[in-house]
């Protein structure tokens, strides 16, 4: 277990829709677990679970307990602490698109004790609208917070129109549109190595940063979900939210102080200050590709049941920032499934010294690569030339200051998982981590030309084997510039 001092919250109903759902069994019953053994919710809390099963109040607390079988360590699984979670849960059949099913949320939290109420839409994007008119419909809205999972629409117009249908019934601040890559803890830690630290902020611009890169790998394809996924593809899926926010955080100004408000204001800069990508430059400066299938697994066409299929399942992208901190510095983005590993990094590479003092030696001087990694094995890398040791003449080596967050917290250390951190989040009230409606536009105004120039191009996205790097393209578009990606293993 952690050893950090844990904050209570105050007492909760956190109401989840879709809760018999693949998201909800895998990480928010876990994880709202978790905090409960840690002592951080109160044990008057309430998990209200919604769902169109017809299940009754024992059978839905029997497959929680299922799930957390399943999910949660041995050593973390104790069953006087279950017993007393499970009873916090509660089951209610609702099919959202029926009036009928709604009277006994109602009368569940009419006059409910606890003075935090949030409602969770852990369901299809089509389900946000329907469920919020029904919560306005029942005054249930009023004080209470929205969690919402991406996307957040399906282009700038679907966004639009979803933000003003929710935004009829909840404020701005009372959304949280949720992406649980920022509940990481590399990533929370990004922001204290830039403005904790004397040692990066003079260096984190141009002058000394070659390039950037910005990579999420999925060693998994769609399992199951083609279908779906063939509406939506890895640029909406992954690129408009994931690695635009993490783009957003390493190339922001710091914000005046550490606040909601504050932080979303510098990350709005960053994207209105990419340099669109539009027509012939889109089609140049991006690549996309679909896996074949390999000996064991299906491709994606098979998958998706759409042989014509020009969904992507891999983007790779080069993009400029229009601003003095960051003119002439690219930022590589890439990120695709049933790739060679599960990983995801940012990795900063600096400019090489502009003269050698050793003059000829055998071993080069390798400019210095700052890797900020987000999974697996969650920590910093700091390559630095050093001499190798002997006699024999002057050579250099390469060395890593390594900092994994395991290896430096103790053996009954358990690192806590993104979801952790933002569900305690919407019940503290706190938004810094949580994307504002204006970041939301910013993002789909700078994507939907992308997406728009590869429809008009009328060309497939490029093939590539299962459990590679990607497609060649993606290769060729970083050697274009002299420069190579960082190897996609773990």
């Amino acid at each position: 277990m952690m050893t950090s001092k844990i904050i209570p919250v105050d007492p909760f109903d956190l109401v989840i829709f879709g809760i018999t759902g693949d998201l909800a069994r895998r990480k928010l019953i876990p994880v709202l677990y978790y905090r409960f053994i840690d002592g951080q919710i109160p044990k008057n809390s309430r998990i209200i679970g919604l769902a169109r099963s017809e299940l009754t109040n024992e059978q839905f607390r029997n497959q929680s307990l299922e799930a957390l079988k399943q999910t949660v360590s041995e050593k973390d699984f104790d069953s006087e602490q279950v017993n007393h979670f499970i009873s916090c849960i509660h089951y209610i059949k609702n099919d959202v698109n029926s009036d009928e099913d709604w009277d006994t949320l109602q009368s569940l939290l009419k006059n409910a004790p606890n003075t935090v109420q949030a409602f969770y839409l852990s369901v299809a994007p089509g389900l946000f609208a329907p469920i919020v008119e029904q919560l306005g419909r029942l005054n249930l809205a009023e004080n209470s917070r929205l969690v919402v999972e991406k996307p957040f629409g399906h282009d700038l117009a679907s966004a639009k129109k979803l933000q003003y249908q929710i935004g009829n019934v909840y404020k701005e601040e009372a959304i949280y549109r949720i992406d649980h890559y920022l509940g990481k803890e590399t990533v929370q830690n990004l922001m204290a190595l830039r403005f904790a630290n004397k040692l990066f902020e003079p260096l984190w611009n141009s002058n000394h940063i070659d390039h950037i890169q910005i990579t999420a790998a999925e060693s998994l394809g769609v399992e199951g979900r083609g279908e779906y996924y063939d509406n939506i593809g890895a640029m909406r899926d992954m690129v408009q939210n994931h690695l635009l926010q993490l783009l957003c955080l390493t190339a922001m100004e710091p914000p005046y102080k550490f606040d909601a408000d504050a932080m979303r204001d510098e990350k709005l800069k960053v994207l209105r200050a990419l340099q669109p990508l539009m027509g012939e430059q889109a089609l140049r400066n991006t690549v996309r590709g679909q896996y074949l299938g390999a000996p064991d697994k299906p491709g994606y066409l098979e998958e998706c049941h759409n042989q014509g299929s020009q969904t992507e399942t891999y983007v790779a992208l080069k993009v400029k920032i229009n601003s003095w901190r960051w003119a002439g510095t690219p930022f590589y983005l890439r990120t695709g499934k049933r790739l060679r590993s599960q990983m995801a990094e940012i990795v900063i590479t600096f400019r090489s010294t502009p003269h050698s003092i050793f003059g000829q030696i055998d071993t080069p001087i390798w400019p210095n690569i700052l890797v900020i990694r987000l999974q697996p094995d969650e920590g910093l890398n700091l390559s630095i030339t050093t001499k190798d040791p002997g006699p024999g003449g002057f050579r250099t080596r390469e060395t890593p200051l390594d900092m994994t967050f395991a290896d430096n917290s103790g053996d009954d250390w358990r690192m806590p998982d993104a979801y952790e951190r933002l569900i305690m989040d919407v019940i503290r009230g706190n938004q810094t981590l949580f994307m504002r409606d204006d970041e939301v536009e910013a993002a789909w105004q700078w994507i939907d030309p992308i997406i728009q120039a590869w429809r008009n191009s009328g060309t497939a996205p490029e093939s590539y084997d299962s459990y590679s790097s990607g497609p060649t393209g993606a290769v060729e578009l970083i050697a274009r510039d002299h420069r190579r990606w960082r190897d996609v293993i773990v």
